[in-house]
């Protein structure tokens, strides 16, 4: 079994509804969902602020969240430039909306940011960018999803099914606005 990696990512959308996604490096990196990795001691919540302000420029408000995300592969398969497995990975991806109509600070070097409609995403996005783009714009909520993750799995791969837990929450699945509420207080900083 390997060290357990915790990590944020989010649902960013504008006004229009289009997506924000990072693409990093060069070459034919792919397109991926903004966010990062939880520093000790340090809530989702909190990282998904950090890291998204961080990696795009953007403050973000935070809505609800979509899910908890478990990046798998196959048992002993090894990273591309890594030896021994792949850690094994918990994204909680959150629903957010930009605040503001541009970033409040430029990104650092490295991020290429492009604003996506969800039902035209790039073709070469993370599996999980493809999942919990999917399950955002829908309106799922409650979400937990096994995500191949490695080098053999690519965004065509068919999606696992979504395991909402919305018998656990009346109106899980819908977005707080749709629910006829206002977005999670406590996600606030």
């Amino acid at each position: 079994m390997s060290a357990l990696t915790w990590a944020v990512a989010a649902v960013v959308t504008d006004d229009t509804g289009r997506v924000l996604l990072c693409r990093q490096g060069r070459g034919a990196r792919r397109y991926a969902l903004p966010g990062g990795r939880l520093r000790p001691a340090e809530g989702p919540v909190r990282a998904a602020l950090r890291d998204i302000r961080a990696e795009t420029g953007w403050d973000i408000e935070l809505v609800d969240l979509v899910g908890v995300y478990h990046l798998t592969g196959p048992p002993g398969e090894a990273a591309a430039g890594r030896a021994g497995p792949l850690p094994d990975v918990l994204v909680h991806v959150f629903r957010a909306r930009a605040a503001g109509v541009r970033p409040a600070a430029d990104p650092p070097p490295g991020c290429r940011l492009s604003w996506h409609s969800p039902d035209a995403l790039p073709e070469v996005v993370t599996p999980l960018t493809r999942a919990a783009v999917t399950d955002a714009t829908a309106g799922r909520s409650g979400v937990l999803r096994d995500v191949p993750w490695g080098p053999g799995a690519v965004a065509s791969d068919p999606l696992p099914a979504a395991r909402p837990a919305e018998d656990a929450h009346p109106g899980a699945g819908q977005p707080p606005e749709q629910r006829g509420e206002a977005a999670d207080p406590s996600l606030r900083p």
